[in-house]
């Protein structure tokens, strides 16, 4: 260990940044606690789509992004929500994410971003490897598919002449073309191949492999909130709900889209939304086991095959955590399922939950003294997460991250 080198640490949340810091600092020497709920593992690190998505280099705060918005809401058919009774959420969020749209915001973000994605499936190989699970990650690409010959040619244009990092895109071959179009009713006029992408074969079992390798490393686990976060004499002081607190050289926020009052109660600005997502799932029917996901673009709608299950996942509503589920959503999942013609069979399962976003589609991972924090990953929170524990555990220990950290420091909010 370094001179400066957490001997303990504290990380707030088990979802697969948080597990992925714990692991990181584990393999380091560090002795780990980690706080949260005793709950299933059901948040947004469970209910994703899979997609280890290393072609998505372009964050979603841009001048695209707002031009697109209106077309895109959900009242006009589309996968972007906005609640009235949320507007005291997301409308701050808005202005902040037009300011973080600028062209020169956009282009350094977009190199930012682009440079931490391409070591993310490095960084999970590692991962996984050390936990005894390297076929939890396939690295098989995914497809693009389009209903109409107009959203096809724009579509694949778009795709075509796009910035996709470490990924590679072509035209789908005949023979898969042939394969999509066993998958559903709806003739498919058009599909597009992504190779160097990846997939979590399954969440859950990622979820079981990464707690056991916490707990026979000999991480310790209380289930619990925590409520705020101190600096006492260069250690973090912990404050729960229920038990004592708990202190150490280092608490780590990695509480998703609740880390924003744990910043907050350190001293730092976090200005994080729920950026909620909603899925249906069921029994895959004959869906093969092996097929690439699938996104369905025409629907903003992306289908995944796990180990025994099919799911199909969409929907962008800005809201707060404590917003109800809106059913609405739920059966616009179920109508796009039902007009494709996709094998997804009872028990039909519903689930929502909130991705941790903050305004410039960046994450937020750094430290302010004994303080550090990884949230903030939006739509990539399973892609980079081993990246993102890997490179946080490096800074806390006074060695080079893989990739630049200054872009994703908080400062950069105030």
């Amino acid at each position: 260990m370094t001179v400066d080198a957490p001997r303990t640490a504290i990380v707030i949340g088990n979802g697969v940044v948080g597990l992925n810091v714990a692991l990181a600092l584990q393999r380091r020497g560090t002795q780990v606690t980690m706080v949260a709920p005793d709950a299933p593992w059901r948040g947004a690190s469970w209910g994703n789509a899979g997609h280890i998505a290393v072609e998505q280099v372009a964050p979603l705060a841009s001048l695209a992004t707002v031009a697109s918005i209106l077309g895109r809401l959900f009242s006009r058919g589309g996968a972007v929500a906005l609640p009235l009774g949320a507007i005291a959420a997301w409308l701050p969020f808005s202005l902040r994410l037009l300011g973080a749209a600028r062209p020169t915001r956009f282009r350094r973000g977009k190199a930012a971003l682009a440079a931490m994605l391409a070591t993310a499936i490095p960084a999970w190989q590692r991962v996984l490897e050390d936990a005894g699970s390297p076929g939890l990650l396939r690295i098989d690409g995914h497809f693009v598919v389009w209903e109409t010959p107009k959203t096809a040619a724009l579509g694949r244009a778009v795709w075509m002449a796009a910035d996709i990092g470490t990924a590679t895109v072509r035209d789908a071959t005949p023979d898969e073309l042939a394969q999509l179009a066993t998958l559903t009713d709806r003739p498919i006029a058009g599909a597009i191949r992504f190779l160097g992408s990846g997939q979590i074969t399954d969440t859950g079992a990622l979820g079981e492999a990464l707690v056991a390798r916490f707990v026979a490393a000999g991480g310790k686990v209380v289930h619990d909130l925590a409520r705020s976060i101190v600096t006492r004499e260069g250690h973090a002081h912990v404050t729960l709900t229920q038990g004592g607190p708990l202190d150490a050289d280092v608490a780590v926020i990695a509480a998703g889209a609740a880390s924003g009052a744990l910043a907050a109660s350190a001293g730092m600005t976090a200005p994080l939304i729920a950026e909620r997502g909603y899925h249906i799932e069921g029994d895959p029917g004959d869906w093969p086991a092996d097929q690439p996901p699938v996104v369905f673009e025409d629907r903003s709608m992306i289908v995944t095959r796990f180990a025994d299950r099919l799911r199909a996942a969409s929907i962008v509503e800005f809201a707060r955590t404590d917003t109800p589920p809106d059913p609405r959503k739920w059966d616009r999942l179920s109508s796009h399922v039902a007009a494709l013609g996709l094998p997804l069979h009872d028990p039909i399962e519903k689930w929502m939950g909130a991705r941790p976003t903050l305004p410039d589609y960046l994450p937020a991972i750094g430290r302010r003294g004994p303080v550090a924090y990884a949230f903030g990953h939006q739509h990539l929170g399973l892609t980079l997460a081993a990246t993102t524990g890997e490179a946080l555990a490096a800074e806390l220990y006074g060695e080079a991250p893989a990739f630049d950290l200054s872009p994703f420091d908080l400062a950069r909010f105030g």
